[in-house]
């Protein structure tokens, strides 16, 4: 009898908080492209990619061991959710209901609290070397404050010999609840190791922003950023206009046209002595455009110290604080409902 209830209670620990799976990496390669993964946070650690004449380096930030995402407060490559970016106050209303989630951020919650998906670890449904890895995590209800079960899955799909599309999907199984998943990876295309990124030109396919207040929850607004420091509408250096904001870059962008089933070009990054050059699709409504003005001398792979601007974010994403207000786009989503969030980054060097 002992031992029949000690097996239910490991298969339930299991079950609830994926503690069966044992932490791996995993690679995928085609062509010059080269990616690794641990199913420790669904994290991308490292891209390996050439430059113009040829030469692989490593273009994301991130550490040598899994220990190291552990202890992370940086989000290095993670999927962060349920509810990727803040929300103001840690709380919202829900059909008449108001959910407290775990103020990780002083009163605010980020990236989903304290152990958000970044720092669980995911299952591998599906793993071909050459083609795509598919991790799935099942989120209880109530965790960190979220309402429902939801099951959600990540795929990172290699396309050609220089494309990366990256799947993020999710079902709520029997509570309406938010949803906002986001990819976290810091981009240096000199190399992880390289220094700062302000030399890197970005182009952003957005002409409005949702402006925050000093602990960075939106105000609700929407407002154009023509003719300000944040307007990337033309191909521009980062480090350009940097100094006349405080910090550097944390916002999000509103990106043109419609948001929905079809992806929509995103952003152009280059970095003119390697020739290397990203671009990057979405079907998502916004993106957060970071500059690691956070970093302070992170331990990071192969000795690298991280420091100030090592890496730009691009987190494509729904509006941060969404279900704080209405004229957001919603991130609810119902039980019979999916969320499908795509991400699509096409990589050359010139």
């Amino acid at each position: 009898m002992a031992k029949r209830l000690m097996l239910v209670l490991l298969l339930l620990c299991c079950v609830t908080y994926s503690l069966c799976e044992e932490i791996q990496t995993y690679k995928l390669t085609r062509g010059n492209l080269s990616v690794t993964f641990t199913n420790y946070g669904a994290v991308m650690t490292s891209l390996l990619l050439p430059d113009r004449h040829g030469k692989q380096d490593d273009v994301v930030l991130g550490f040598d061991t899994v220990d190291g995402y552990k202890n992370d407060t940086t989000y290095f490559g993670a999927i962060v959710g349920r509810v990727a970016n803040r929300i103001g106050g840690a709380e919202f209303e829900l059909n008449g209901q108001m959910y407290k989630t775990d103020p990780n951020e002083g009163h605010n919650t980020l990236h989903g609290g304290a152990k958000g998906f970044s720092d669980v670890i995911w299952s591998v449904e599906n793993y071909v070397p050459t083609s795509h890895i598919t991790f799935k995590y099942d989120s209880f209800d109530g965790e960190e404050g979220f309402p429902g079960n939801v099951t959600v899955k990540v795929t990172y799909m290699l396309i050609g010999e220089n494309k990366l599309a990256v799947k993020m999907e999710a079902k709520p199984i029997n509570k309406p609840t938010p949803i906002n998943l986001a990819l976290h990876t810091y981009w240096n295309l000199h190399s992880h190791n390289s220094g700062d990124i302000l030399s890197h030109k970005i182009q952003l396919l957005a002409g409005k922003i949702t402006p925050v207040d000093k602990k960075l929850i939106p105000t609700g607004e929407i407002t154009a950023i023509e003719g300000t420091p944040y307007d990337f509408l033309e191909p521009r250096e980062i480090g350009s206009r940097i100094d006349e904001l405080p910090g550097g870059y944390d916002i999000n962008y509103v990106i043109d046209g419609i948001a929905g089933k079809h992806l929509r070009k995103t952003a152009i990054v280059s970095e003119e002595s390697t020739g290397r050059k990203m671009e990057l699709w979405s079907n998502q409504p916004g993106v957060q455009f970071y500059t690691s003005n956070l970093l302070t001398r992170v331990a990071g792979k192969e000795r690298a110290v991280y420091k100030k601007h090592a890496g730009l974010c691009l987190e494509t994403q729904g509006f941060p604080d969404s279900v704080n207000h209405n004229n957001f786009p919603s991130q609810i989503v119902n039980p019979g409902e999916s969320y499908l969030h795509v991400m699509l980054f096409r990589f050359t060097a010139h």
